[in-house]
This record gives structure tokens, sequence and C-alpha cells, in this order.
């Protein structure tokens, strides 16, 4: 049974960080693209960073020098780190894992609320 299970979200003030995680299981890890996606109240569900099984990195232009995606292979474990939070990044974060283009092969965590207060 596949699992991907979130932490790390909170309340924060404006210009804070946090460190959400993604602990994977049920999958190999290392050969799954990762990425972090984001859905605030009444808005589309967005990609925010991704990185690729071999490390490569991309980041939605709004939190670009501002969050961080790394992931720890041997611990089954993605991560974002945030930086310089603002009220417009409060939404719920998901952790994603996709191999290829097969729905069979893509799963999503259950979510960690990120709330950001000016």
């Amino acid at each position: 049974q596949v699992q991907l299970v979130e932490s790390g979200g909170g309340l924060v003030q404006a210009g804070g960080s946090l460190r959400l995680s993604c602990v994977a299981s049920g999958i190999f890890f290392r050969i799954f693209d990762m990425g972090w996606y984001r859905q605030a109240p009444g808005k589309q569900r967005d990609l925010v960073a991704r990185i690729t099984s071999d490390g490569s990195t991309n980041y939605l232009e709004s939190v670009k020098g501002r969050f961080t995606i790394s992931r720890d292979n041997a611990e089954k474990t993605l991560y974002l780190q945030m930086n310089s939070l603002q009220p417009e990044d409060t939404a719920v974060y998901f952790c994603r894992a996709q191999r290829g283009f097969s729905t069979s092969n893509d799963f999503w965590g259950q979510g960690t609320q990120v709330t950001v207060s000016s």
C-alpha cells in the first residue's frame, strides 16, 4: 500500500519559515519524480516545486528564491523549505509521486495546511 504522509505545516507570520516533509512508503522512492502542490480555497491546485528522480528541479515563478525542494532517497523523504513566507502562500500543500504518465504510478498525500498571517 502506497502512502505519502506530509507534515510540517502550521501558522506562521509573514516573513517566517516552514519546512514541509513528505515521507513515502510502498514505492521505490528513488525512481519517482516528486512534487509539492498547493491549493487555496476556491482555487485550482498548482505545482509549487518539482524534483525529478535525477535531481532536476523546477519552481513556480512566485516562489523562486524563497522555496527549496529537496529529497533524501535513503529516508524516502521529500522536503520543501519555505522562507520569506507571504499571506498569498496560504494553502493546503500536497505531496505527489509520479512515475511516467500512468495513473497507476501517480500518488498523492493528504495535504498539510500552511497559513501565513500578515
